[in-house]
């Protein structure tokens, strides 16, 4: 399982704290329920994992205090490895790169952060990186031992990925998207493999993130659970899911956003004894896909060309492909979940006026007033 690279004496596991269990309702601010954070964490350690991965704005800055409270004020800090991220959107200057380090510097008493990374880098915020020296003030803060180690979290194409790796040849490492759902599927925002290869080719180590797509492989429907059951009986989806991704090479650690004590035991479950992928695993793998395949789905192609005659600020494709997630997928919290994000900042499926400018545009002549009903039926 451990390799010889940044990170080889780090366990496989490390534990996501973006959804973090709640009390009360749940939301981008929802308060976190420390107790029970608390109980994850020392399960966790107990079970020799070590890596913990937050960021400035999850939770609004909860999740920083909720490490704060249920770690770093618990044990030794050479005992864990903290990993922390400076959110590109908020930095407009040079100026602004220091006070949001120092904010979750102070939210976590951490004193330094093991793994710091810019977040979430596409090539406009990459672009924006370089234009405000966010990586000379990376190499800054790690000379004053502020981070030991600088790399950065991505969402784009394996193209800007190898365009930001050949002209940042000092990154350390790289937190990309991956999973078998993502793997092969060039349709896929992450492209999974592409995004691997490129990573691998540079050769920087990989944290890798959403190794369950943000839940939607942990909760599959009866016939894709026919063919886990039948390969492994005792082992879940997100089993799966995992362990799929912990069998790549050149890994430091694999996060799992956790959300409860029962995920947290299923997937120390897992990784506490890990048996590596094998081609019969992968076979089956290759089964579960061709399943998910044949389950109709809205043939959006995210062209985004609906979005610019929009009055009311929908993002079609984005509510188009989680529907599709749960027409896959069949995870009704998950999907309901990310579609609070993903209508944050605009208007929800039921905002439509049923103007049709979106469906003028569309190269796909999808009936797109139709489906935003029905994905707001669904999702809402």
């Amino acid at each position: 399982m451990k390799t010889p690279c940044l990170g080889q004496d780090i366990p496989k596991l490390g534990f996501g704290l973006m959804r973090l269990p709640t009390l009360g309702p749940t939301g981008p601010a929802a308060a976190i329920d420390v107790e029970q954070v608390m109980a994850m964490t020392d399960r966790f350690m107990e079970q020799g994992f070590t890596y913990f991965d937050t960021a400035y704005v999850y939770g609004n800055g909860n999740s920083e205090m909720a490490a704060r409270d249920a770690l770093v004020r618990r044990y030794p800090r050479n005992s864990f490895q903290l990993a922390d991220k400076m959110p590109m959107g908020l930095a407009k200057t040079q100026a602004d790169l220091r006070p949001l380090l120092e904010t979750s510097l102070a939210r976590t008493e951490a004193g330094y952060f093991d793994f710091y990374l810019l977040h979430a880098l596409d090539q406009e915020k990459y672009k924006h990186s370089e234009a405000i020296g966010a990586w000379d003030f990376l190499h800054q803060i790690k000379d004053e031992g502020l981070i030991r180690h600088a790399g950065f979290s991505f969402h784009d194409t394996p193209e800007v990925l190898d365009e930001i790796l050949t002209a940042r040849p000092e990154v350390e490492f790289v937190q990309l998207q991956i999973n078998y759902a993502d793997w092969e599927d060039e349709n896929s925002q992450a492209q999974s493999k592409r995004c691997y290869e490129v990573a691998r080719r540079h050769n920087k180590p990989i944290v890798i993130m959403e190794p369950v797509k943000g839940g939607f492989l942990a909760d599959m429907n009866q016939e894709v659970m026919k063919l886990f059951k039948a390969a492994r009986p005792n082992d879940s989806a997100a089993a799966w899911a995992l362990r799929y991704a912990a069998s790549l090479d050149g890994l430091i650690t694999v996060l799992s956003g956790m959300s409860n004590l029962e995920q947290m035991e299923d997937n120390l479950a897992t990784m506490s004894s890990f048996i590596a992928f094998t081609d019969d695993d992968r076979l089956v793998i290759d089964q579960v896909m061709d399943v998910l395949k044949n389950i109709p789905v809205i043939g959006c192609t995210d062209c985004k060309y609906c979005l610019d005659g929009c009055p009311q600020q929908i993002n079609i494709p984005g509510i188009f492909s989680l529907a599709n997630d749960y027409k896959v997928y069949g995870n009704i919290t998950g999907s309901r979940n990310a579609y609070r994000w993903v209508t944050g900042r605009g208007g929800k499926a039921s905002d439509c006026i049923e103007c049709r400018a979106c469906e003028q545009t569309c190269p796909q002549h999808l009936e797109i007033v139709d489906l935003l009903k029905e994905a707001a039926a669904i999702l809402e």
